[in-house]
């Protein structure tokens, strides 16, 4: 830890906070769904942010969403630029999941040759490479995807990563599976999971949709402070870079077989004997 350098970062984040609040410059943006926004929900430019999966199937969708608000920040920071994303990954992360897939990040709204990919060996490496990498004000997002919680990943480290993202204005997302809680210096912690897509016409797959759940916020627009353990069902929609409230699905109605057998009938049939059932109609 170098008390001077972070002292420095410090100044400038405040000269920064100073800067966000003239005219014309927007120091948060929001989800665009009505449910987060009603709750005082929006996200600090420039600041760290944490997206976390439950269990290790949820990485997936903790991953599109992270990408998404990636997206929200790039579309309200670039006025007109075409700023690259940067995706720092650990090793194990891709050997679990694979390689990031070009027309699905496509799918998501994010053009691939905007995207730069950066693999680690380790939690630690990830960190390194993250730390090196939110110094550059030429970004416009950056992804750090870690496999669990390394113990690197300490309130220091998060601190520090809080602190470079504020200086350079790079709006920052931790992606990882919470094996377990950690204090960290983030400014928003989200849980995510998949959640069912309406569906479209012909039985189409739907939009991308998300539970999330909002675990931890630092402030909120305009003084209103967001409820903590809010959560949404959303939807995902990549052409207008916004997400949307997912409507609840009708309950489904499941058809009764019509050649059941009778109460006693099922006792005999339980009891390993063969029973004649009768054809309804």
């Amino acid at each position: 830890m170098d008390p001077i350098r972070d002292v420095a970062a410090l100044r400038q984040m405040l000269a920064g906070l100073e800067a966000a609040r003239l005219p014309g410059v927007e120091p948060s943006f929001s989800l665009g769904a009505a449910g987060p926004a009603a709750g005082g929900v929006c996200l600090a430019r420039g600041a760290l942010h944490e997206v976390q999966a439950a269990c290790s199937a949820d990485l997936p969708a903790a991953a599109g969403f992270a990408l998404a608000l990636a997206l929200r920040a790039l579309q309200t920071a670039d006025a007109g630029e075409r700023r690259p994303l940067l995706w720092v990954r650990q090793d194990l992360a891709e050997a679990e999941f694979g390689r990031l897939d070009a027309p699905g990040i496509a799918a998501l709204g994010l053009d691939p040759a905007r995207l730069l990919v950066v693999r680690a060996r380790d939690g630690a490496e990830v960190l390194r490479a993250a730390g090196d990498a939110v110094r550059c004000a030429g970004l416009g997002a950056l992804l750090i995807e870690t496999w669990g919680t390394p113990k690197a990943l300490d309130l220091t480290a998060t601190r520090r990563l809080a602190l470079r993202a504020a200086s350079s204005g790079v709006t920052s997302f931790l992606l990882h599976m919470a094996a377990q809680a950690a204090p960290t210096a983030v400014a928003t912690r989200w849980r995510v999971a998949p959640a069912a897509s309406a569906p479209l016409e012909g039985d189409a797959p739907g939009a991308p949709s998300f539970h999330a759940t909002l675990l931890r916020h630092r402030g909120g627009a305009g003084g209103v402070r967001p409820v903590e353990g809010g959560d949404w069902k959303l939807e995902w929609d990549h052409e207008a870079c916004t997400f949307r409230d997912l409507d609840p699905l009708p309950r489904a109605v499941v058809p009764v077989p019509a050649g059941r057998p009778d109460g006693a009938g099922a006792q005999e049939a339980r009891r390993g004997e063969v029973v004649a059932l009768r054809r309804a109609g």
